[in-house]
């Protein structure tokens, strides 16, 4: 119970950290002297409040965090920062319910990227840019960064980046000490993201743009400043920039801190998850040029790969963005980038998604079975870049793949139950259990979830944040084990 406590003060503490974040959008709302200016102070002050409210009424209860404590924190970490992300667009759009303004704020921390806003082009530009640094917040996820900060409080982050990393193989470190790897990845991050900041401005953004846009491709997160996304430039210089940085951000950023650390670039050629990634990436865009040219969707080759090229990259690394609408395309183009996007990315990347390693590993326990039927005595077991994979984490992939199933198809038949088309209902759900934003129907590239009812739209709020902390991390909270002393 005392670490239940624990949790409950420490994210009050959280709180009180993230409020502090608002000073970001607060000085575009001075800048700009936007209308936004008091939506900002009175979300920092109540989120302050409420977080002090909470670290003091539990300050008495300081222990070390078991793995049960850790898997609380990082649920109700990313349970309530929404609340609180929401804050300023809830005061600040009129006509906007809370319901809406948390799906908002979850889906940029999730980094999905799905919106419920229309007229963007004419919001505060404080209110986008707190859309858009959601994302990149969510981005390596607010624990990580926590965990660099928690040490200095006096609590242990181990059990945290446990918790909430990506990927099955979570118990692997890149340095000796927890908070120096959230540390080294978030520097990598932030390196990553000047460049591309830089790489936006020279492209022709403006300067506001740039800061907006190198948020949310980073992280994965796919928002925009503008109704019409990466149209609103239609610019190939500038969708080239994105191409390479929405690359980038489905790759494990553990492989880019790990190749600096050794400076070598060997370390990512050899990964064999990056390799799957990359061609699996390439593969579908050779296959949706071919087929875009082939059917006469453009007038040549050229301009069908620059719209193949953009929007295979952006739903396969789960970023969303669009710079067409291609749900207006031949059938089978939309729905193989959604297959494409629920597995490509990889492990410890700011994608979402099943990861390609996963992916891998199912391949090569799907080969062991068929071999097995044939050799029923052979020894044949999975092997991954030259290293037996142990059971326990084929153990993990698999009931990770039942669980993903049982979730796509529960919740898809719950939005169906509720009224909702087939089309619409399946596909929000796989753009937000993976978060990777728009789907088809009615919640394609060319619309948004605004016509959501409340109800659903909790539906698939819930949905962003399984698909975020990869299912298990939030669906062991409901086992009668994890709450037994």
């Amino acid at each position: 119970m005392n670490g239940r406590r624990a949790v409950v003060a420490l994210v009050g503490r959280v709180v009180v950290l993230f409020s502090l974040l608002m000073a970001v959008p607060l000085g575009f709302a001075v800048w700009h002297d936007d209308p936004a200016q008091q939506a900002f102070l009175r979300s920092i002050g109540l989120s302050v409040a409420l977080g002090l409210a909470m670290s003091l009424a539990m300050r008495r209860f300081r222990q070390e965090l078991q793995l049960h404590d850790g898997f609380l924190l990082v649920a109700m970490t990313w349970l309530m920062l929404p609340g609180i992300g929401a804050l300023p667009l809830w005061l600040a759009i009129p006509d906007l319910s809370f319901t809406d303004a948390y799906f908002e704020a979850m889906s940029g921390f999730t980094t999905t990227g799905a919106t419920v806003l229309t007229g963007l082009d004419t919001l505060p530009v404080s209110i986008n840019v707190w859309r858009c640094f959601m994302s990149f917040i969510g981005g390596l996820g607010i624990i990580v960064l926590a965990v660099a900060i928690l040490p200095l409080l006096g609590v242990g982050g181990t059990q945290l980046f446990r918790a909430e990393s990506a990927g099955p193989m979570k118990d692997a470190k890149l340095t000796p000490r927890i908070a120096e790897t959230a540390r080294g990845l978030w520097g990598v991050y932030f390196g990553a993201a000047l460049l591309c900041f830089l790489a936006f401005r020279a492209a022709g953004m403006s300067w506001d743009d740039a800061f907006m846009h190198m948020c949310t491709t980073l992280s994965a997160g796919g928002f925009s400043a503008y109704d019409e996304s990466f149209a609103h430039w239609n610019s190939p210089l500038i969708e080239a920039v994105a191409i390479v940085f929405m690359m980038v951000a489905g790759a494990s950023w553990a492989i880019y801190f790990v190749a600096l650390r050794q400076r070598s670039v060997r370390a990512l050629w050899k990964n064999v998850e990056l390799r799957g990634y990359v061609l699996t990436v390439l593969a579908t865009i050779a296959v949706v040029t071919v087929y875009l040219d082939a059917t006469g969707v453009y007038p040549d080759i050229v301009t069908a790969l620059r719209k193949a090229a953009f929007h295979v990259v952006s739903i396969a690394t789960t970023t969303g963005f669009a710079n067409t609408d291609y749900a207006q395309w031949p059938a089978f183009v939309p729905w193989l980038m959604l297959l494409v996007g629920c597995f490509a990315t990889c492990a410890g990347s700011t994608g979402g998604g099943i990861k390609m390693v996963r992916m891998l590993l199912l391949l090569k326990q799907s080969q062991r079975e068929l071999v097995r039927i044939v050799h029923p005595n052979a020894v044949n077991p999975v092997v991954m870049a030259g290293a037996v994979v142990p059971p326990r984490v084929m153990h993990s992939v698999i009931a990770f793949m039942m669980m993903y199933g049982a979730s796509l198809v529960s919740l898809t038949m719950l939005l169906v139950f509720t009224g909702l088309d087939a089309v619409t209902a399946f596909t929000a759900i796989v753009a937000c259990l993976n978060n990777i934003g728009p789907g088809l129907g009615g919640v394609g590239p060319a619309s948004n979830f605004q016509g959501l009812g409340d109800f659903q739209t909790w539906i698939c709020s819930a949905a962003m944040l399984l698909g975020r902390l990869e299912l298990l991390s939030i669906l062991v909270l409901f086992t009668p084990q994890f709450w037994r002393r």
